[in-house]
């Protein structure tokens, strides 16, 4: 065997080697590339199909939301395929120490609306208004007389609640959405607490969280502390409104954390939020997952500054001429929104009653 010479050596190293061709290295980086994005768009796609899975699965669905379609305000297709302004309607309930309610039943039962709001977005999906109706607030039921608001719920469930709803306002609802007190709780921990800027100081007398001091100022709440913030009426010399406001203020925490992107970029943040929120919500047959998410990310723009939260302008409270305590309705604030909701300009109306930052 013989082996190389030095200069064969040389003549082997010095013969140069095959260069890859820059199309094929640039195709190779583009092919690893769209891998990434591949398995990137299958993982994120199954965590989105669970979620939303989780949602539907958990959520209680209303099969009859409405009224007869006779009794309702026509609904308006927009011109040219343009975005729709939308109206949700969401009650809070407190079902502690009351058994499971049939949100189903269109007749008569013991279901009171604790919280009504009447939330309205706009087509350009630039704000989101929502409007708290003072449970209390006397107005007529239609086919039942004048009562309380919230006795509507009671008397014919949630579709009269609709319809008494649409009748103040001559405005279609689009959605339904019943959320649980309870169901706060988890969504506060899941969150990991969320800032509520207490503005009255209060010690609940009752409850999981009696005697425990509420002190003017911003407070991080957990679960139980922000479930007792906004249950609480009895401490504050304006009842109902003062819980109004703090369900305000804690729903504006809500939505300023949920939507921060430490929140959003965070997968077990965002499904821990669905797993513990979904078992407290009751929302009708066709507000799904697909069409929240649908919705979401017609709001992707939306930040807490965008949202508007105020209560219906009231007369006062007063006495009904059967004795019942009750707030009575400003008949023209009611009028100039049910005005400014059919042209949808409650923007204009909001700025023009300086509610910008609630009232």
């Amino acid at each position: 065997m013989t082996l190389p010479t030095d200069t064969e050596n040389a003549e082997t190293n010095s013969r140069p080697r095959r260069q890859k061709s820059p199309k094929k290295t640039a195709r190779n980086v583009l092919i690893g590339f769209a891998a990434v994005v591949l398995i990137a768009g299958l993982i994120g796609g199954a965590y989105l199909y669970n979620l939303a899975q989780t949602f539907n699965s958990g959520t209680t669905k209303i099969e009859s939301a409405f009224p007869d379609e006779t009794t309702r305000p026509q609904k308006t297709e927009p011109a040219n395929g343009a975005t729709a302004p939308m109206n949700i309607l969401v009650m809070g309930s407190d079902t502690r120490g009351s058994d499971e309610v049939d949100v189903d039943a269109a007749t008569a039962t013991d279901q009171r609306a604790d919280t009504l709001m009447l939330v309205h977005i706009p087509a350009d999906r630039k704000n989101v208004y929502a409007v708290s109706l003072m449970r209390d607030l006397w107005v007529n039921i239609p086919g039942k007389g004048e009562s309380k608001i919230n006795a509507a719920l009671a008397l014919g469930g949630v579709p009269l609640m609709v319809q008494t709803v649409e009748s103040l306002f001559q405005q279609r609802i689009d959605h339904v959405a019943m959320v649980d007190f309870e169901g706060f709780k988890g969504l506060t921990d899941a969150l990991g607490g969320v800032e509520v800027d207490v503005k009255i100081p209060f010690a609940p007398a009752s409850g999981p969280m009696k005697g425990h001091y509420y002190a003017a100022g911003k407070h991080t709440l957990n679960g139980d502390e922000a479930l007792a913030f906004v249950r609480e009426r009895k401490s504050f010399s304006d009842g109902d409104y003062q819980r109004v406001r703090n369900q305000q203020a804690y729903m504006k925490a809500i939505i300023g954390k949920t939507i921060a992107r430490e929140t959003l970029t965070n997968p077990v943040t965002v499904s821990s939020m669905v797993s513990a929120v979904s078992p407290f919500v009751s929302v009708d047959k066709n507000f799904d997952a697909a069409a929240i998410g649908s919705l979401a990310l017609g709001l992707k723009d939306i930040r807490v500054n965008d949202t508007v939260m105020f209560t219906l302008p009231t007369l006062g409270t007063g006495t009904s001429l059967d004795g019942q305590s009750i707030v009575v309705a400003d008949t023209t604030a009611i009028s100039e929104i049910a005005g400014a909701l059919s042209k949808d300009q409650l923007g204009t109306y909001v700025t023009a009653h300086a509610l910008e930052k609630g009232n």
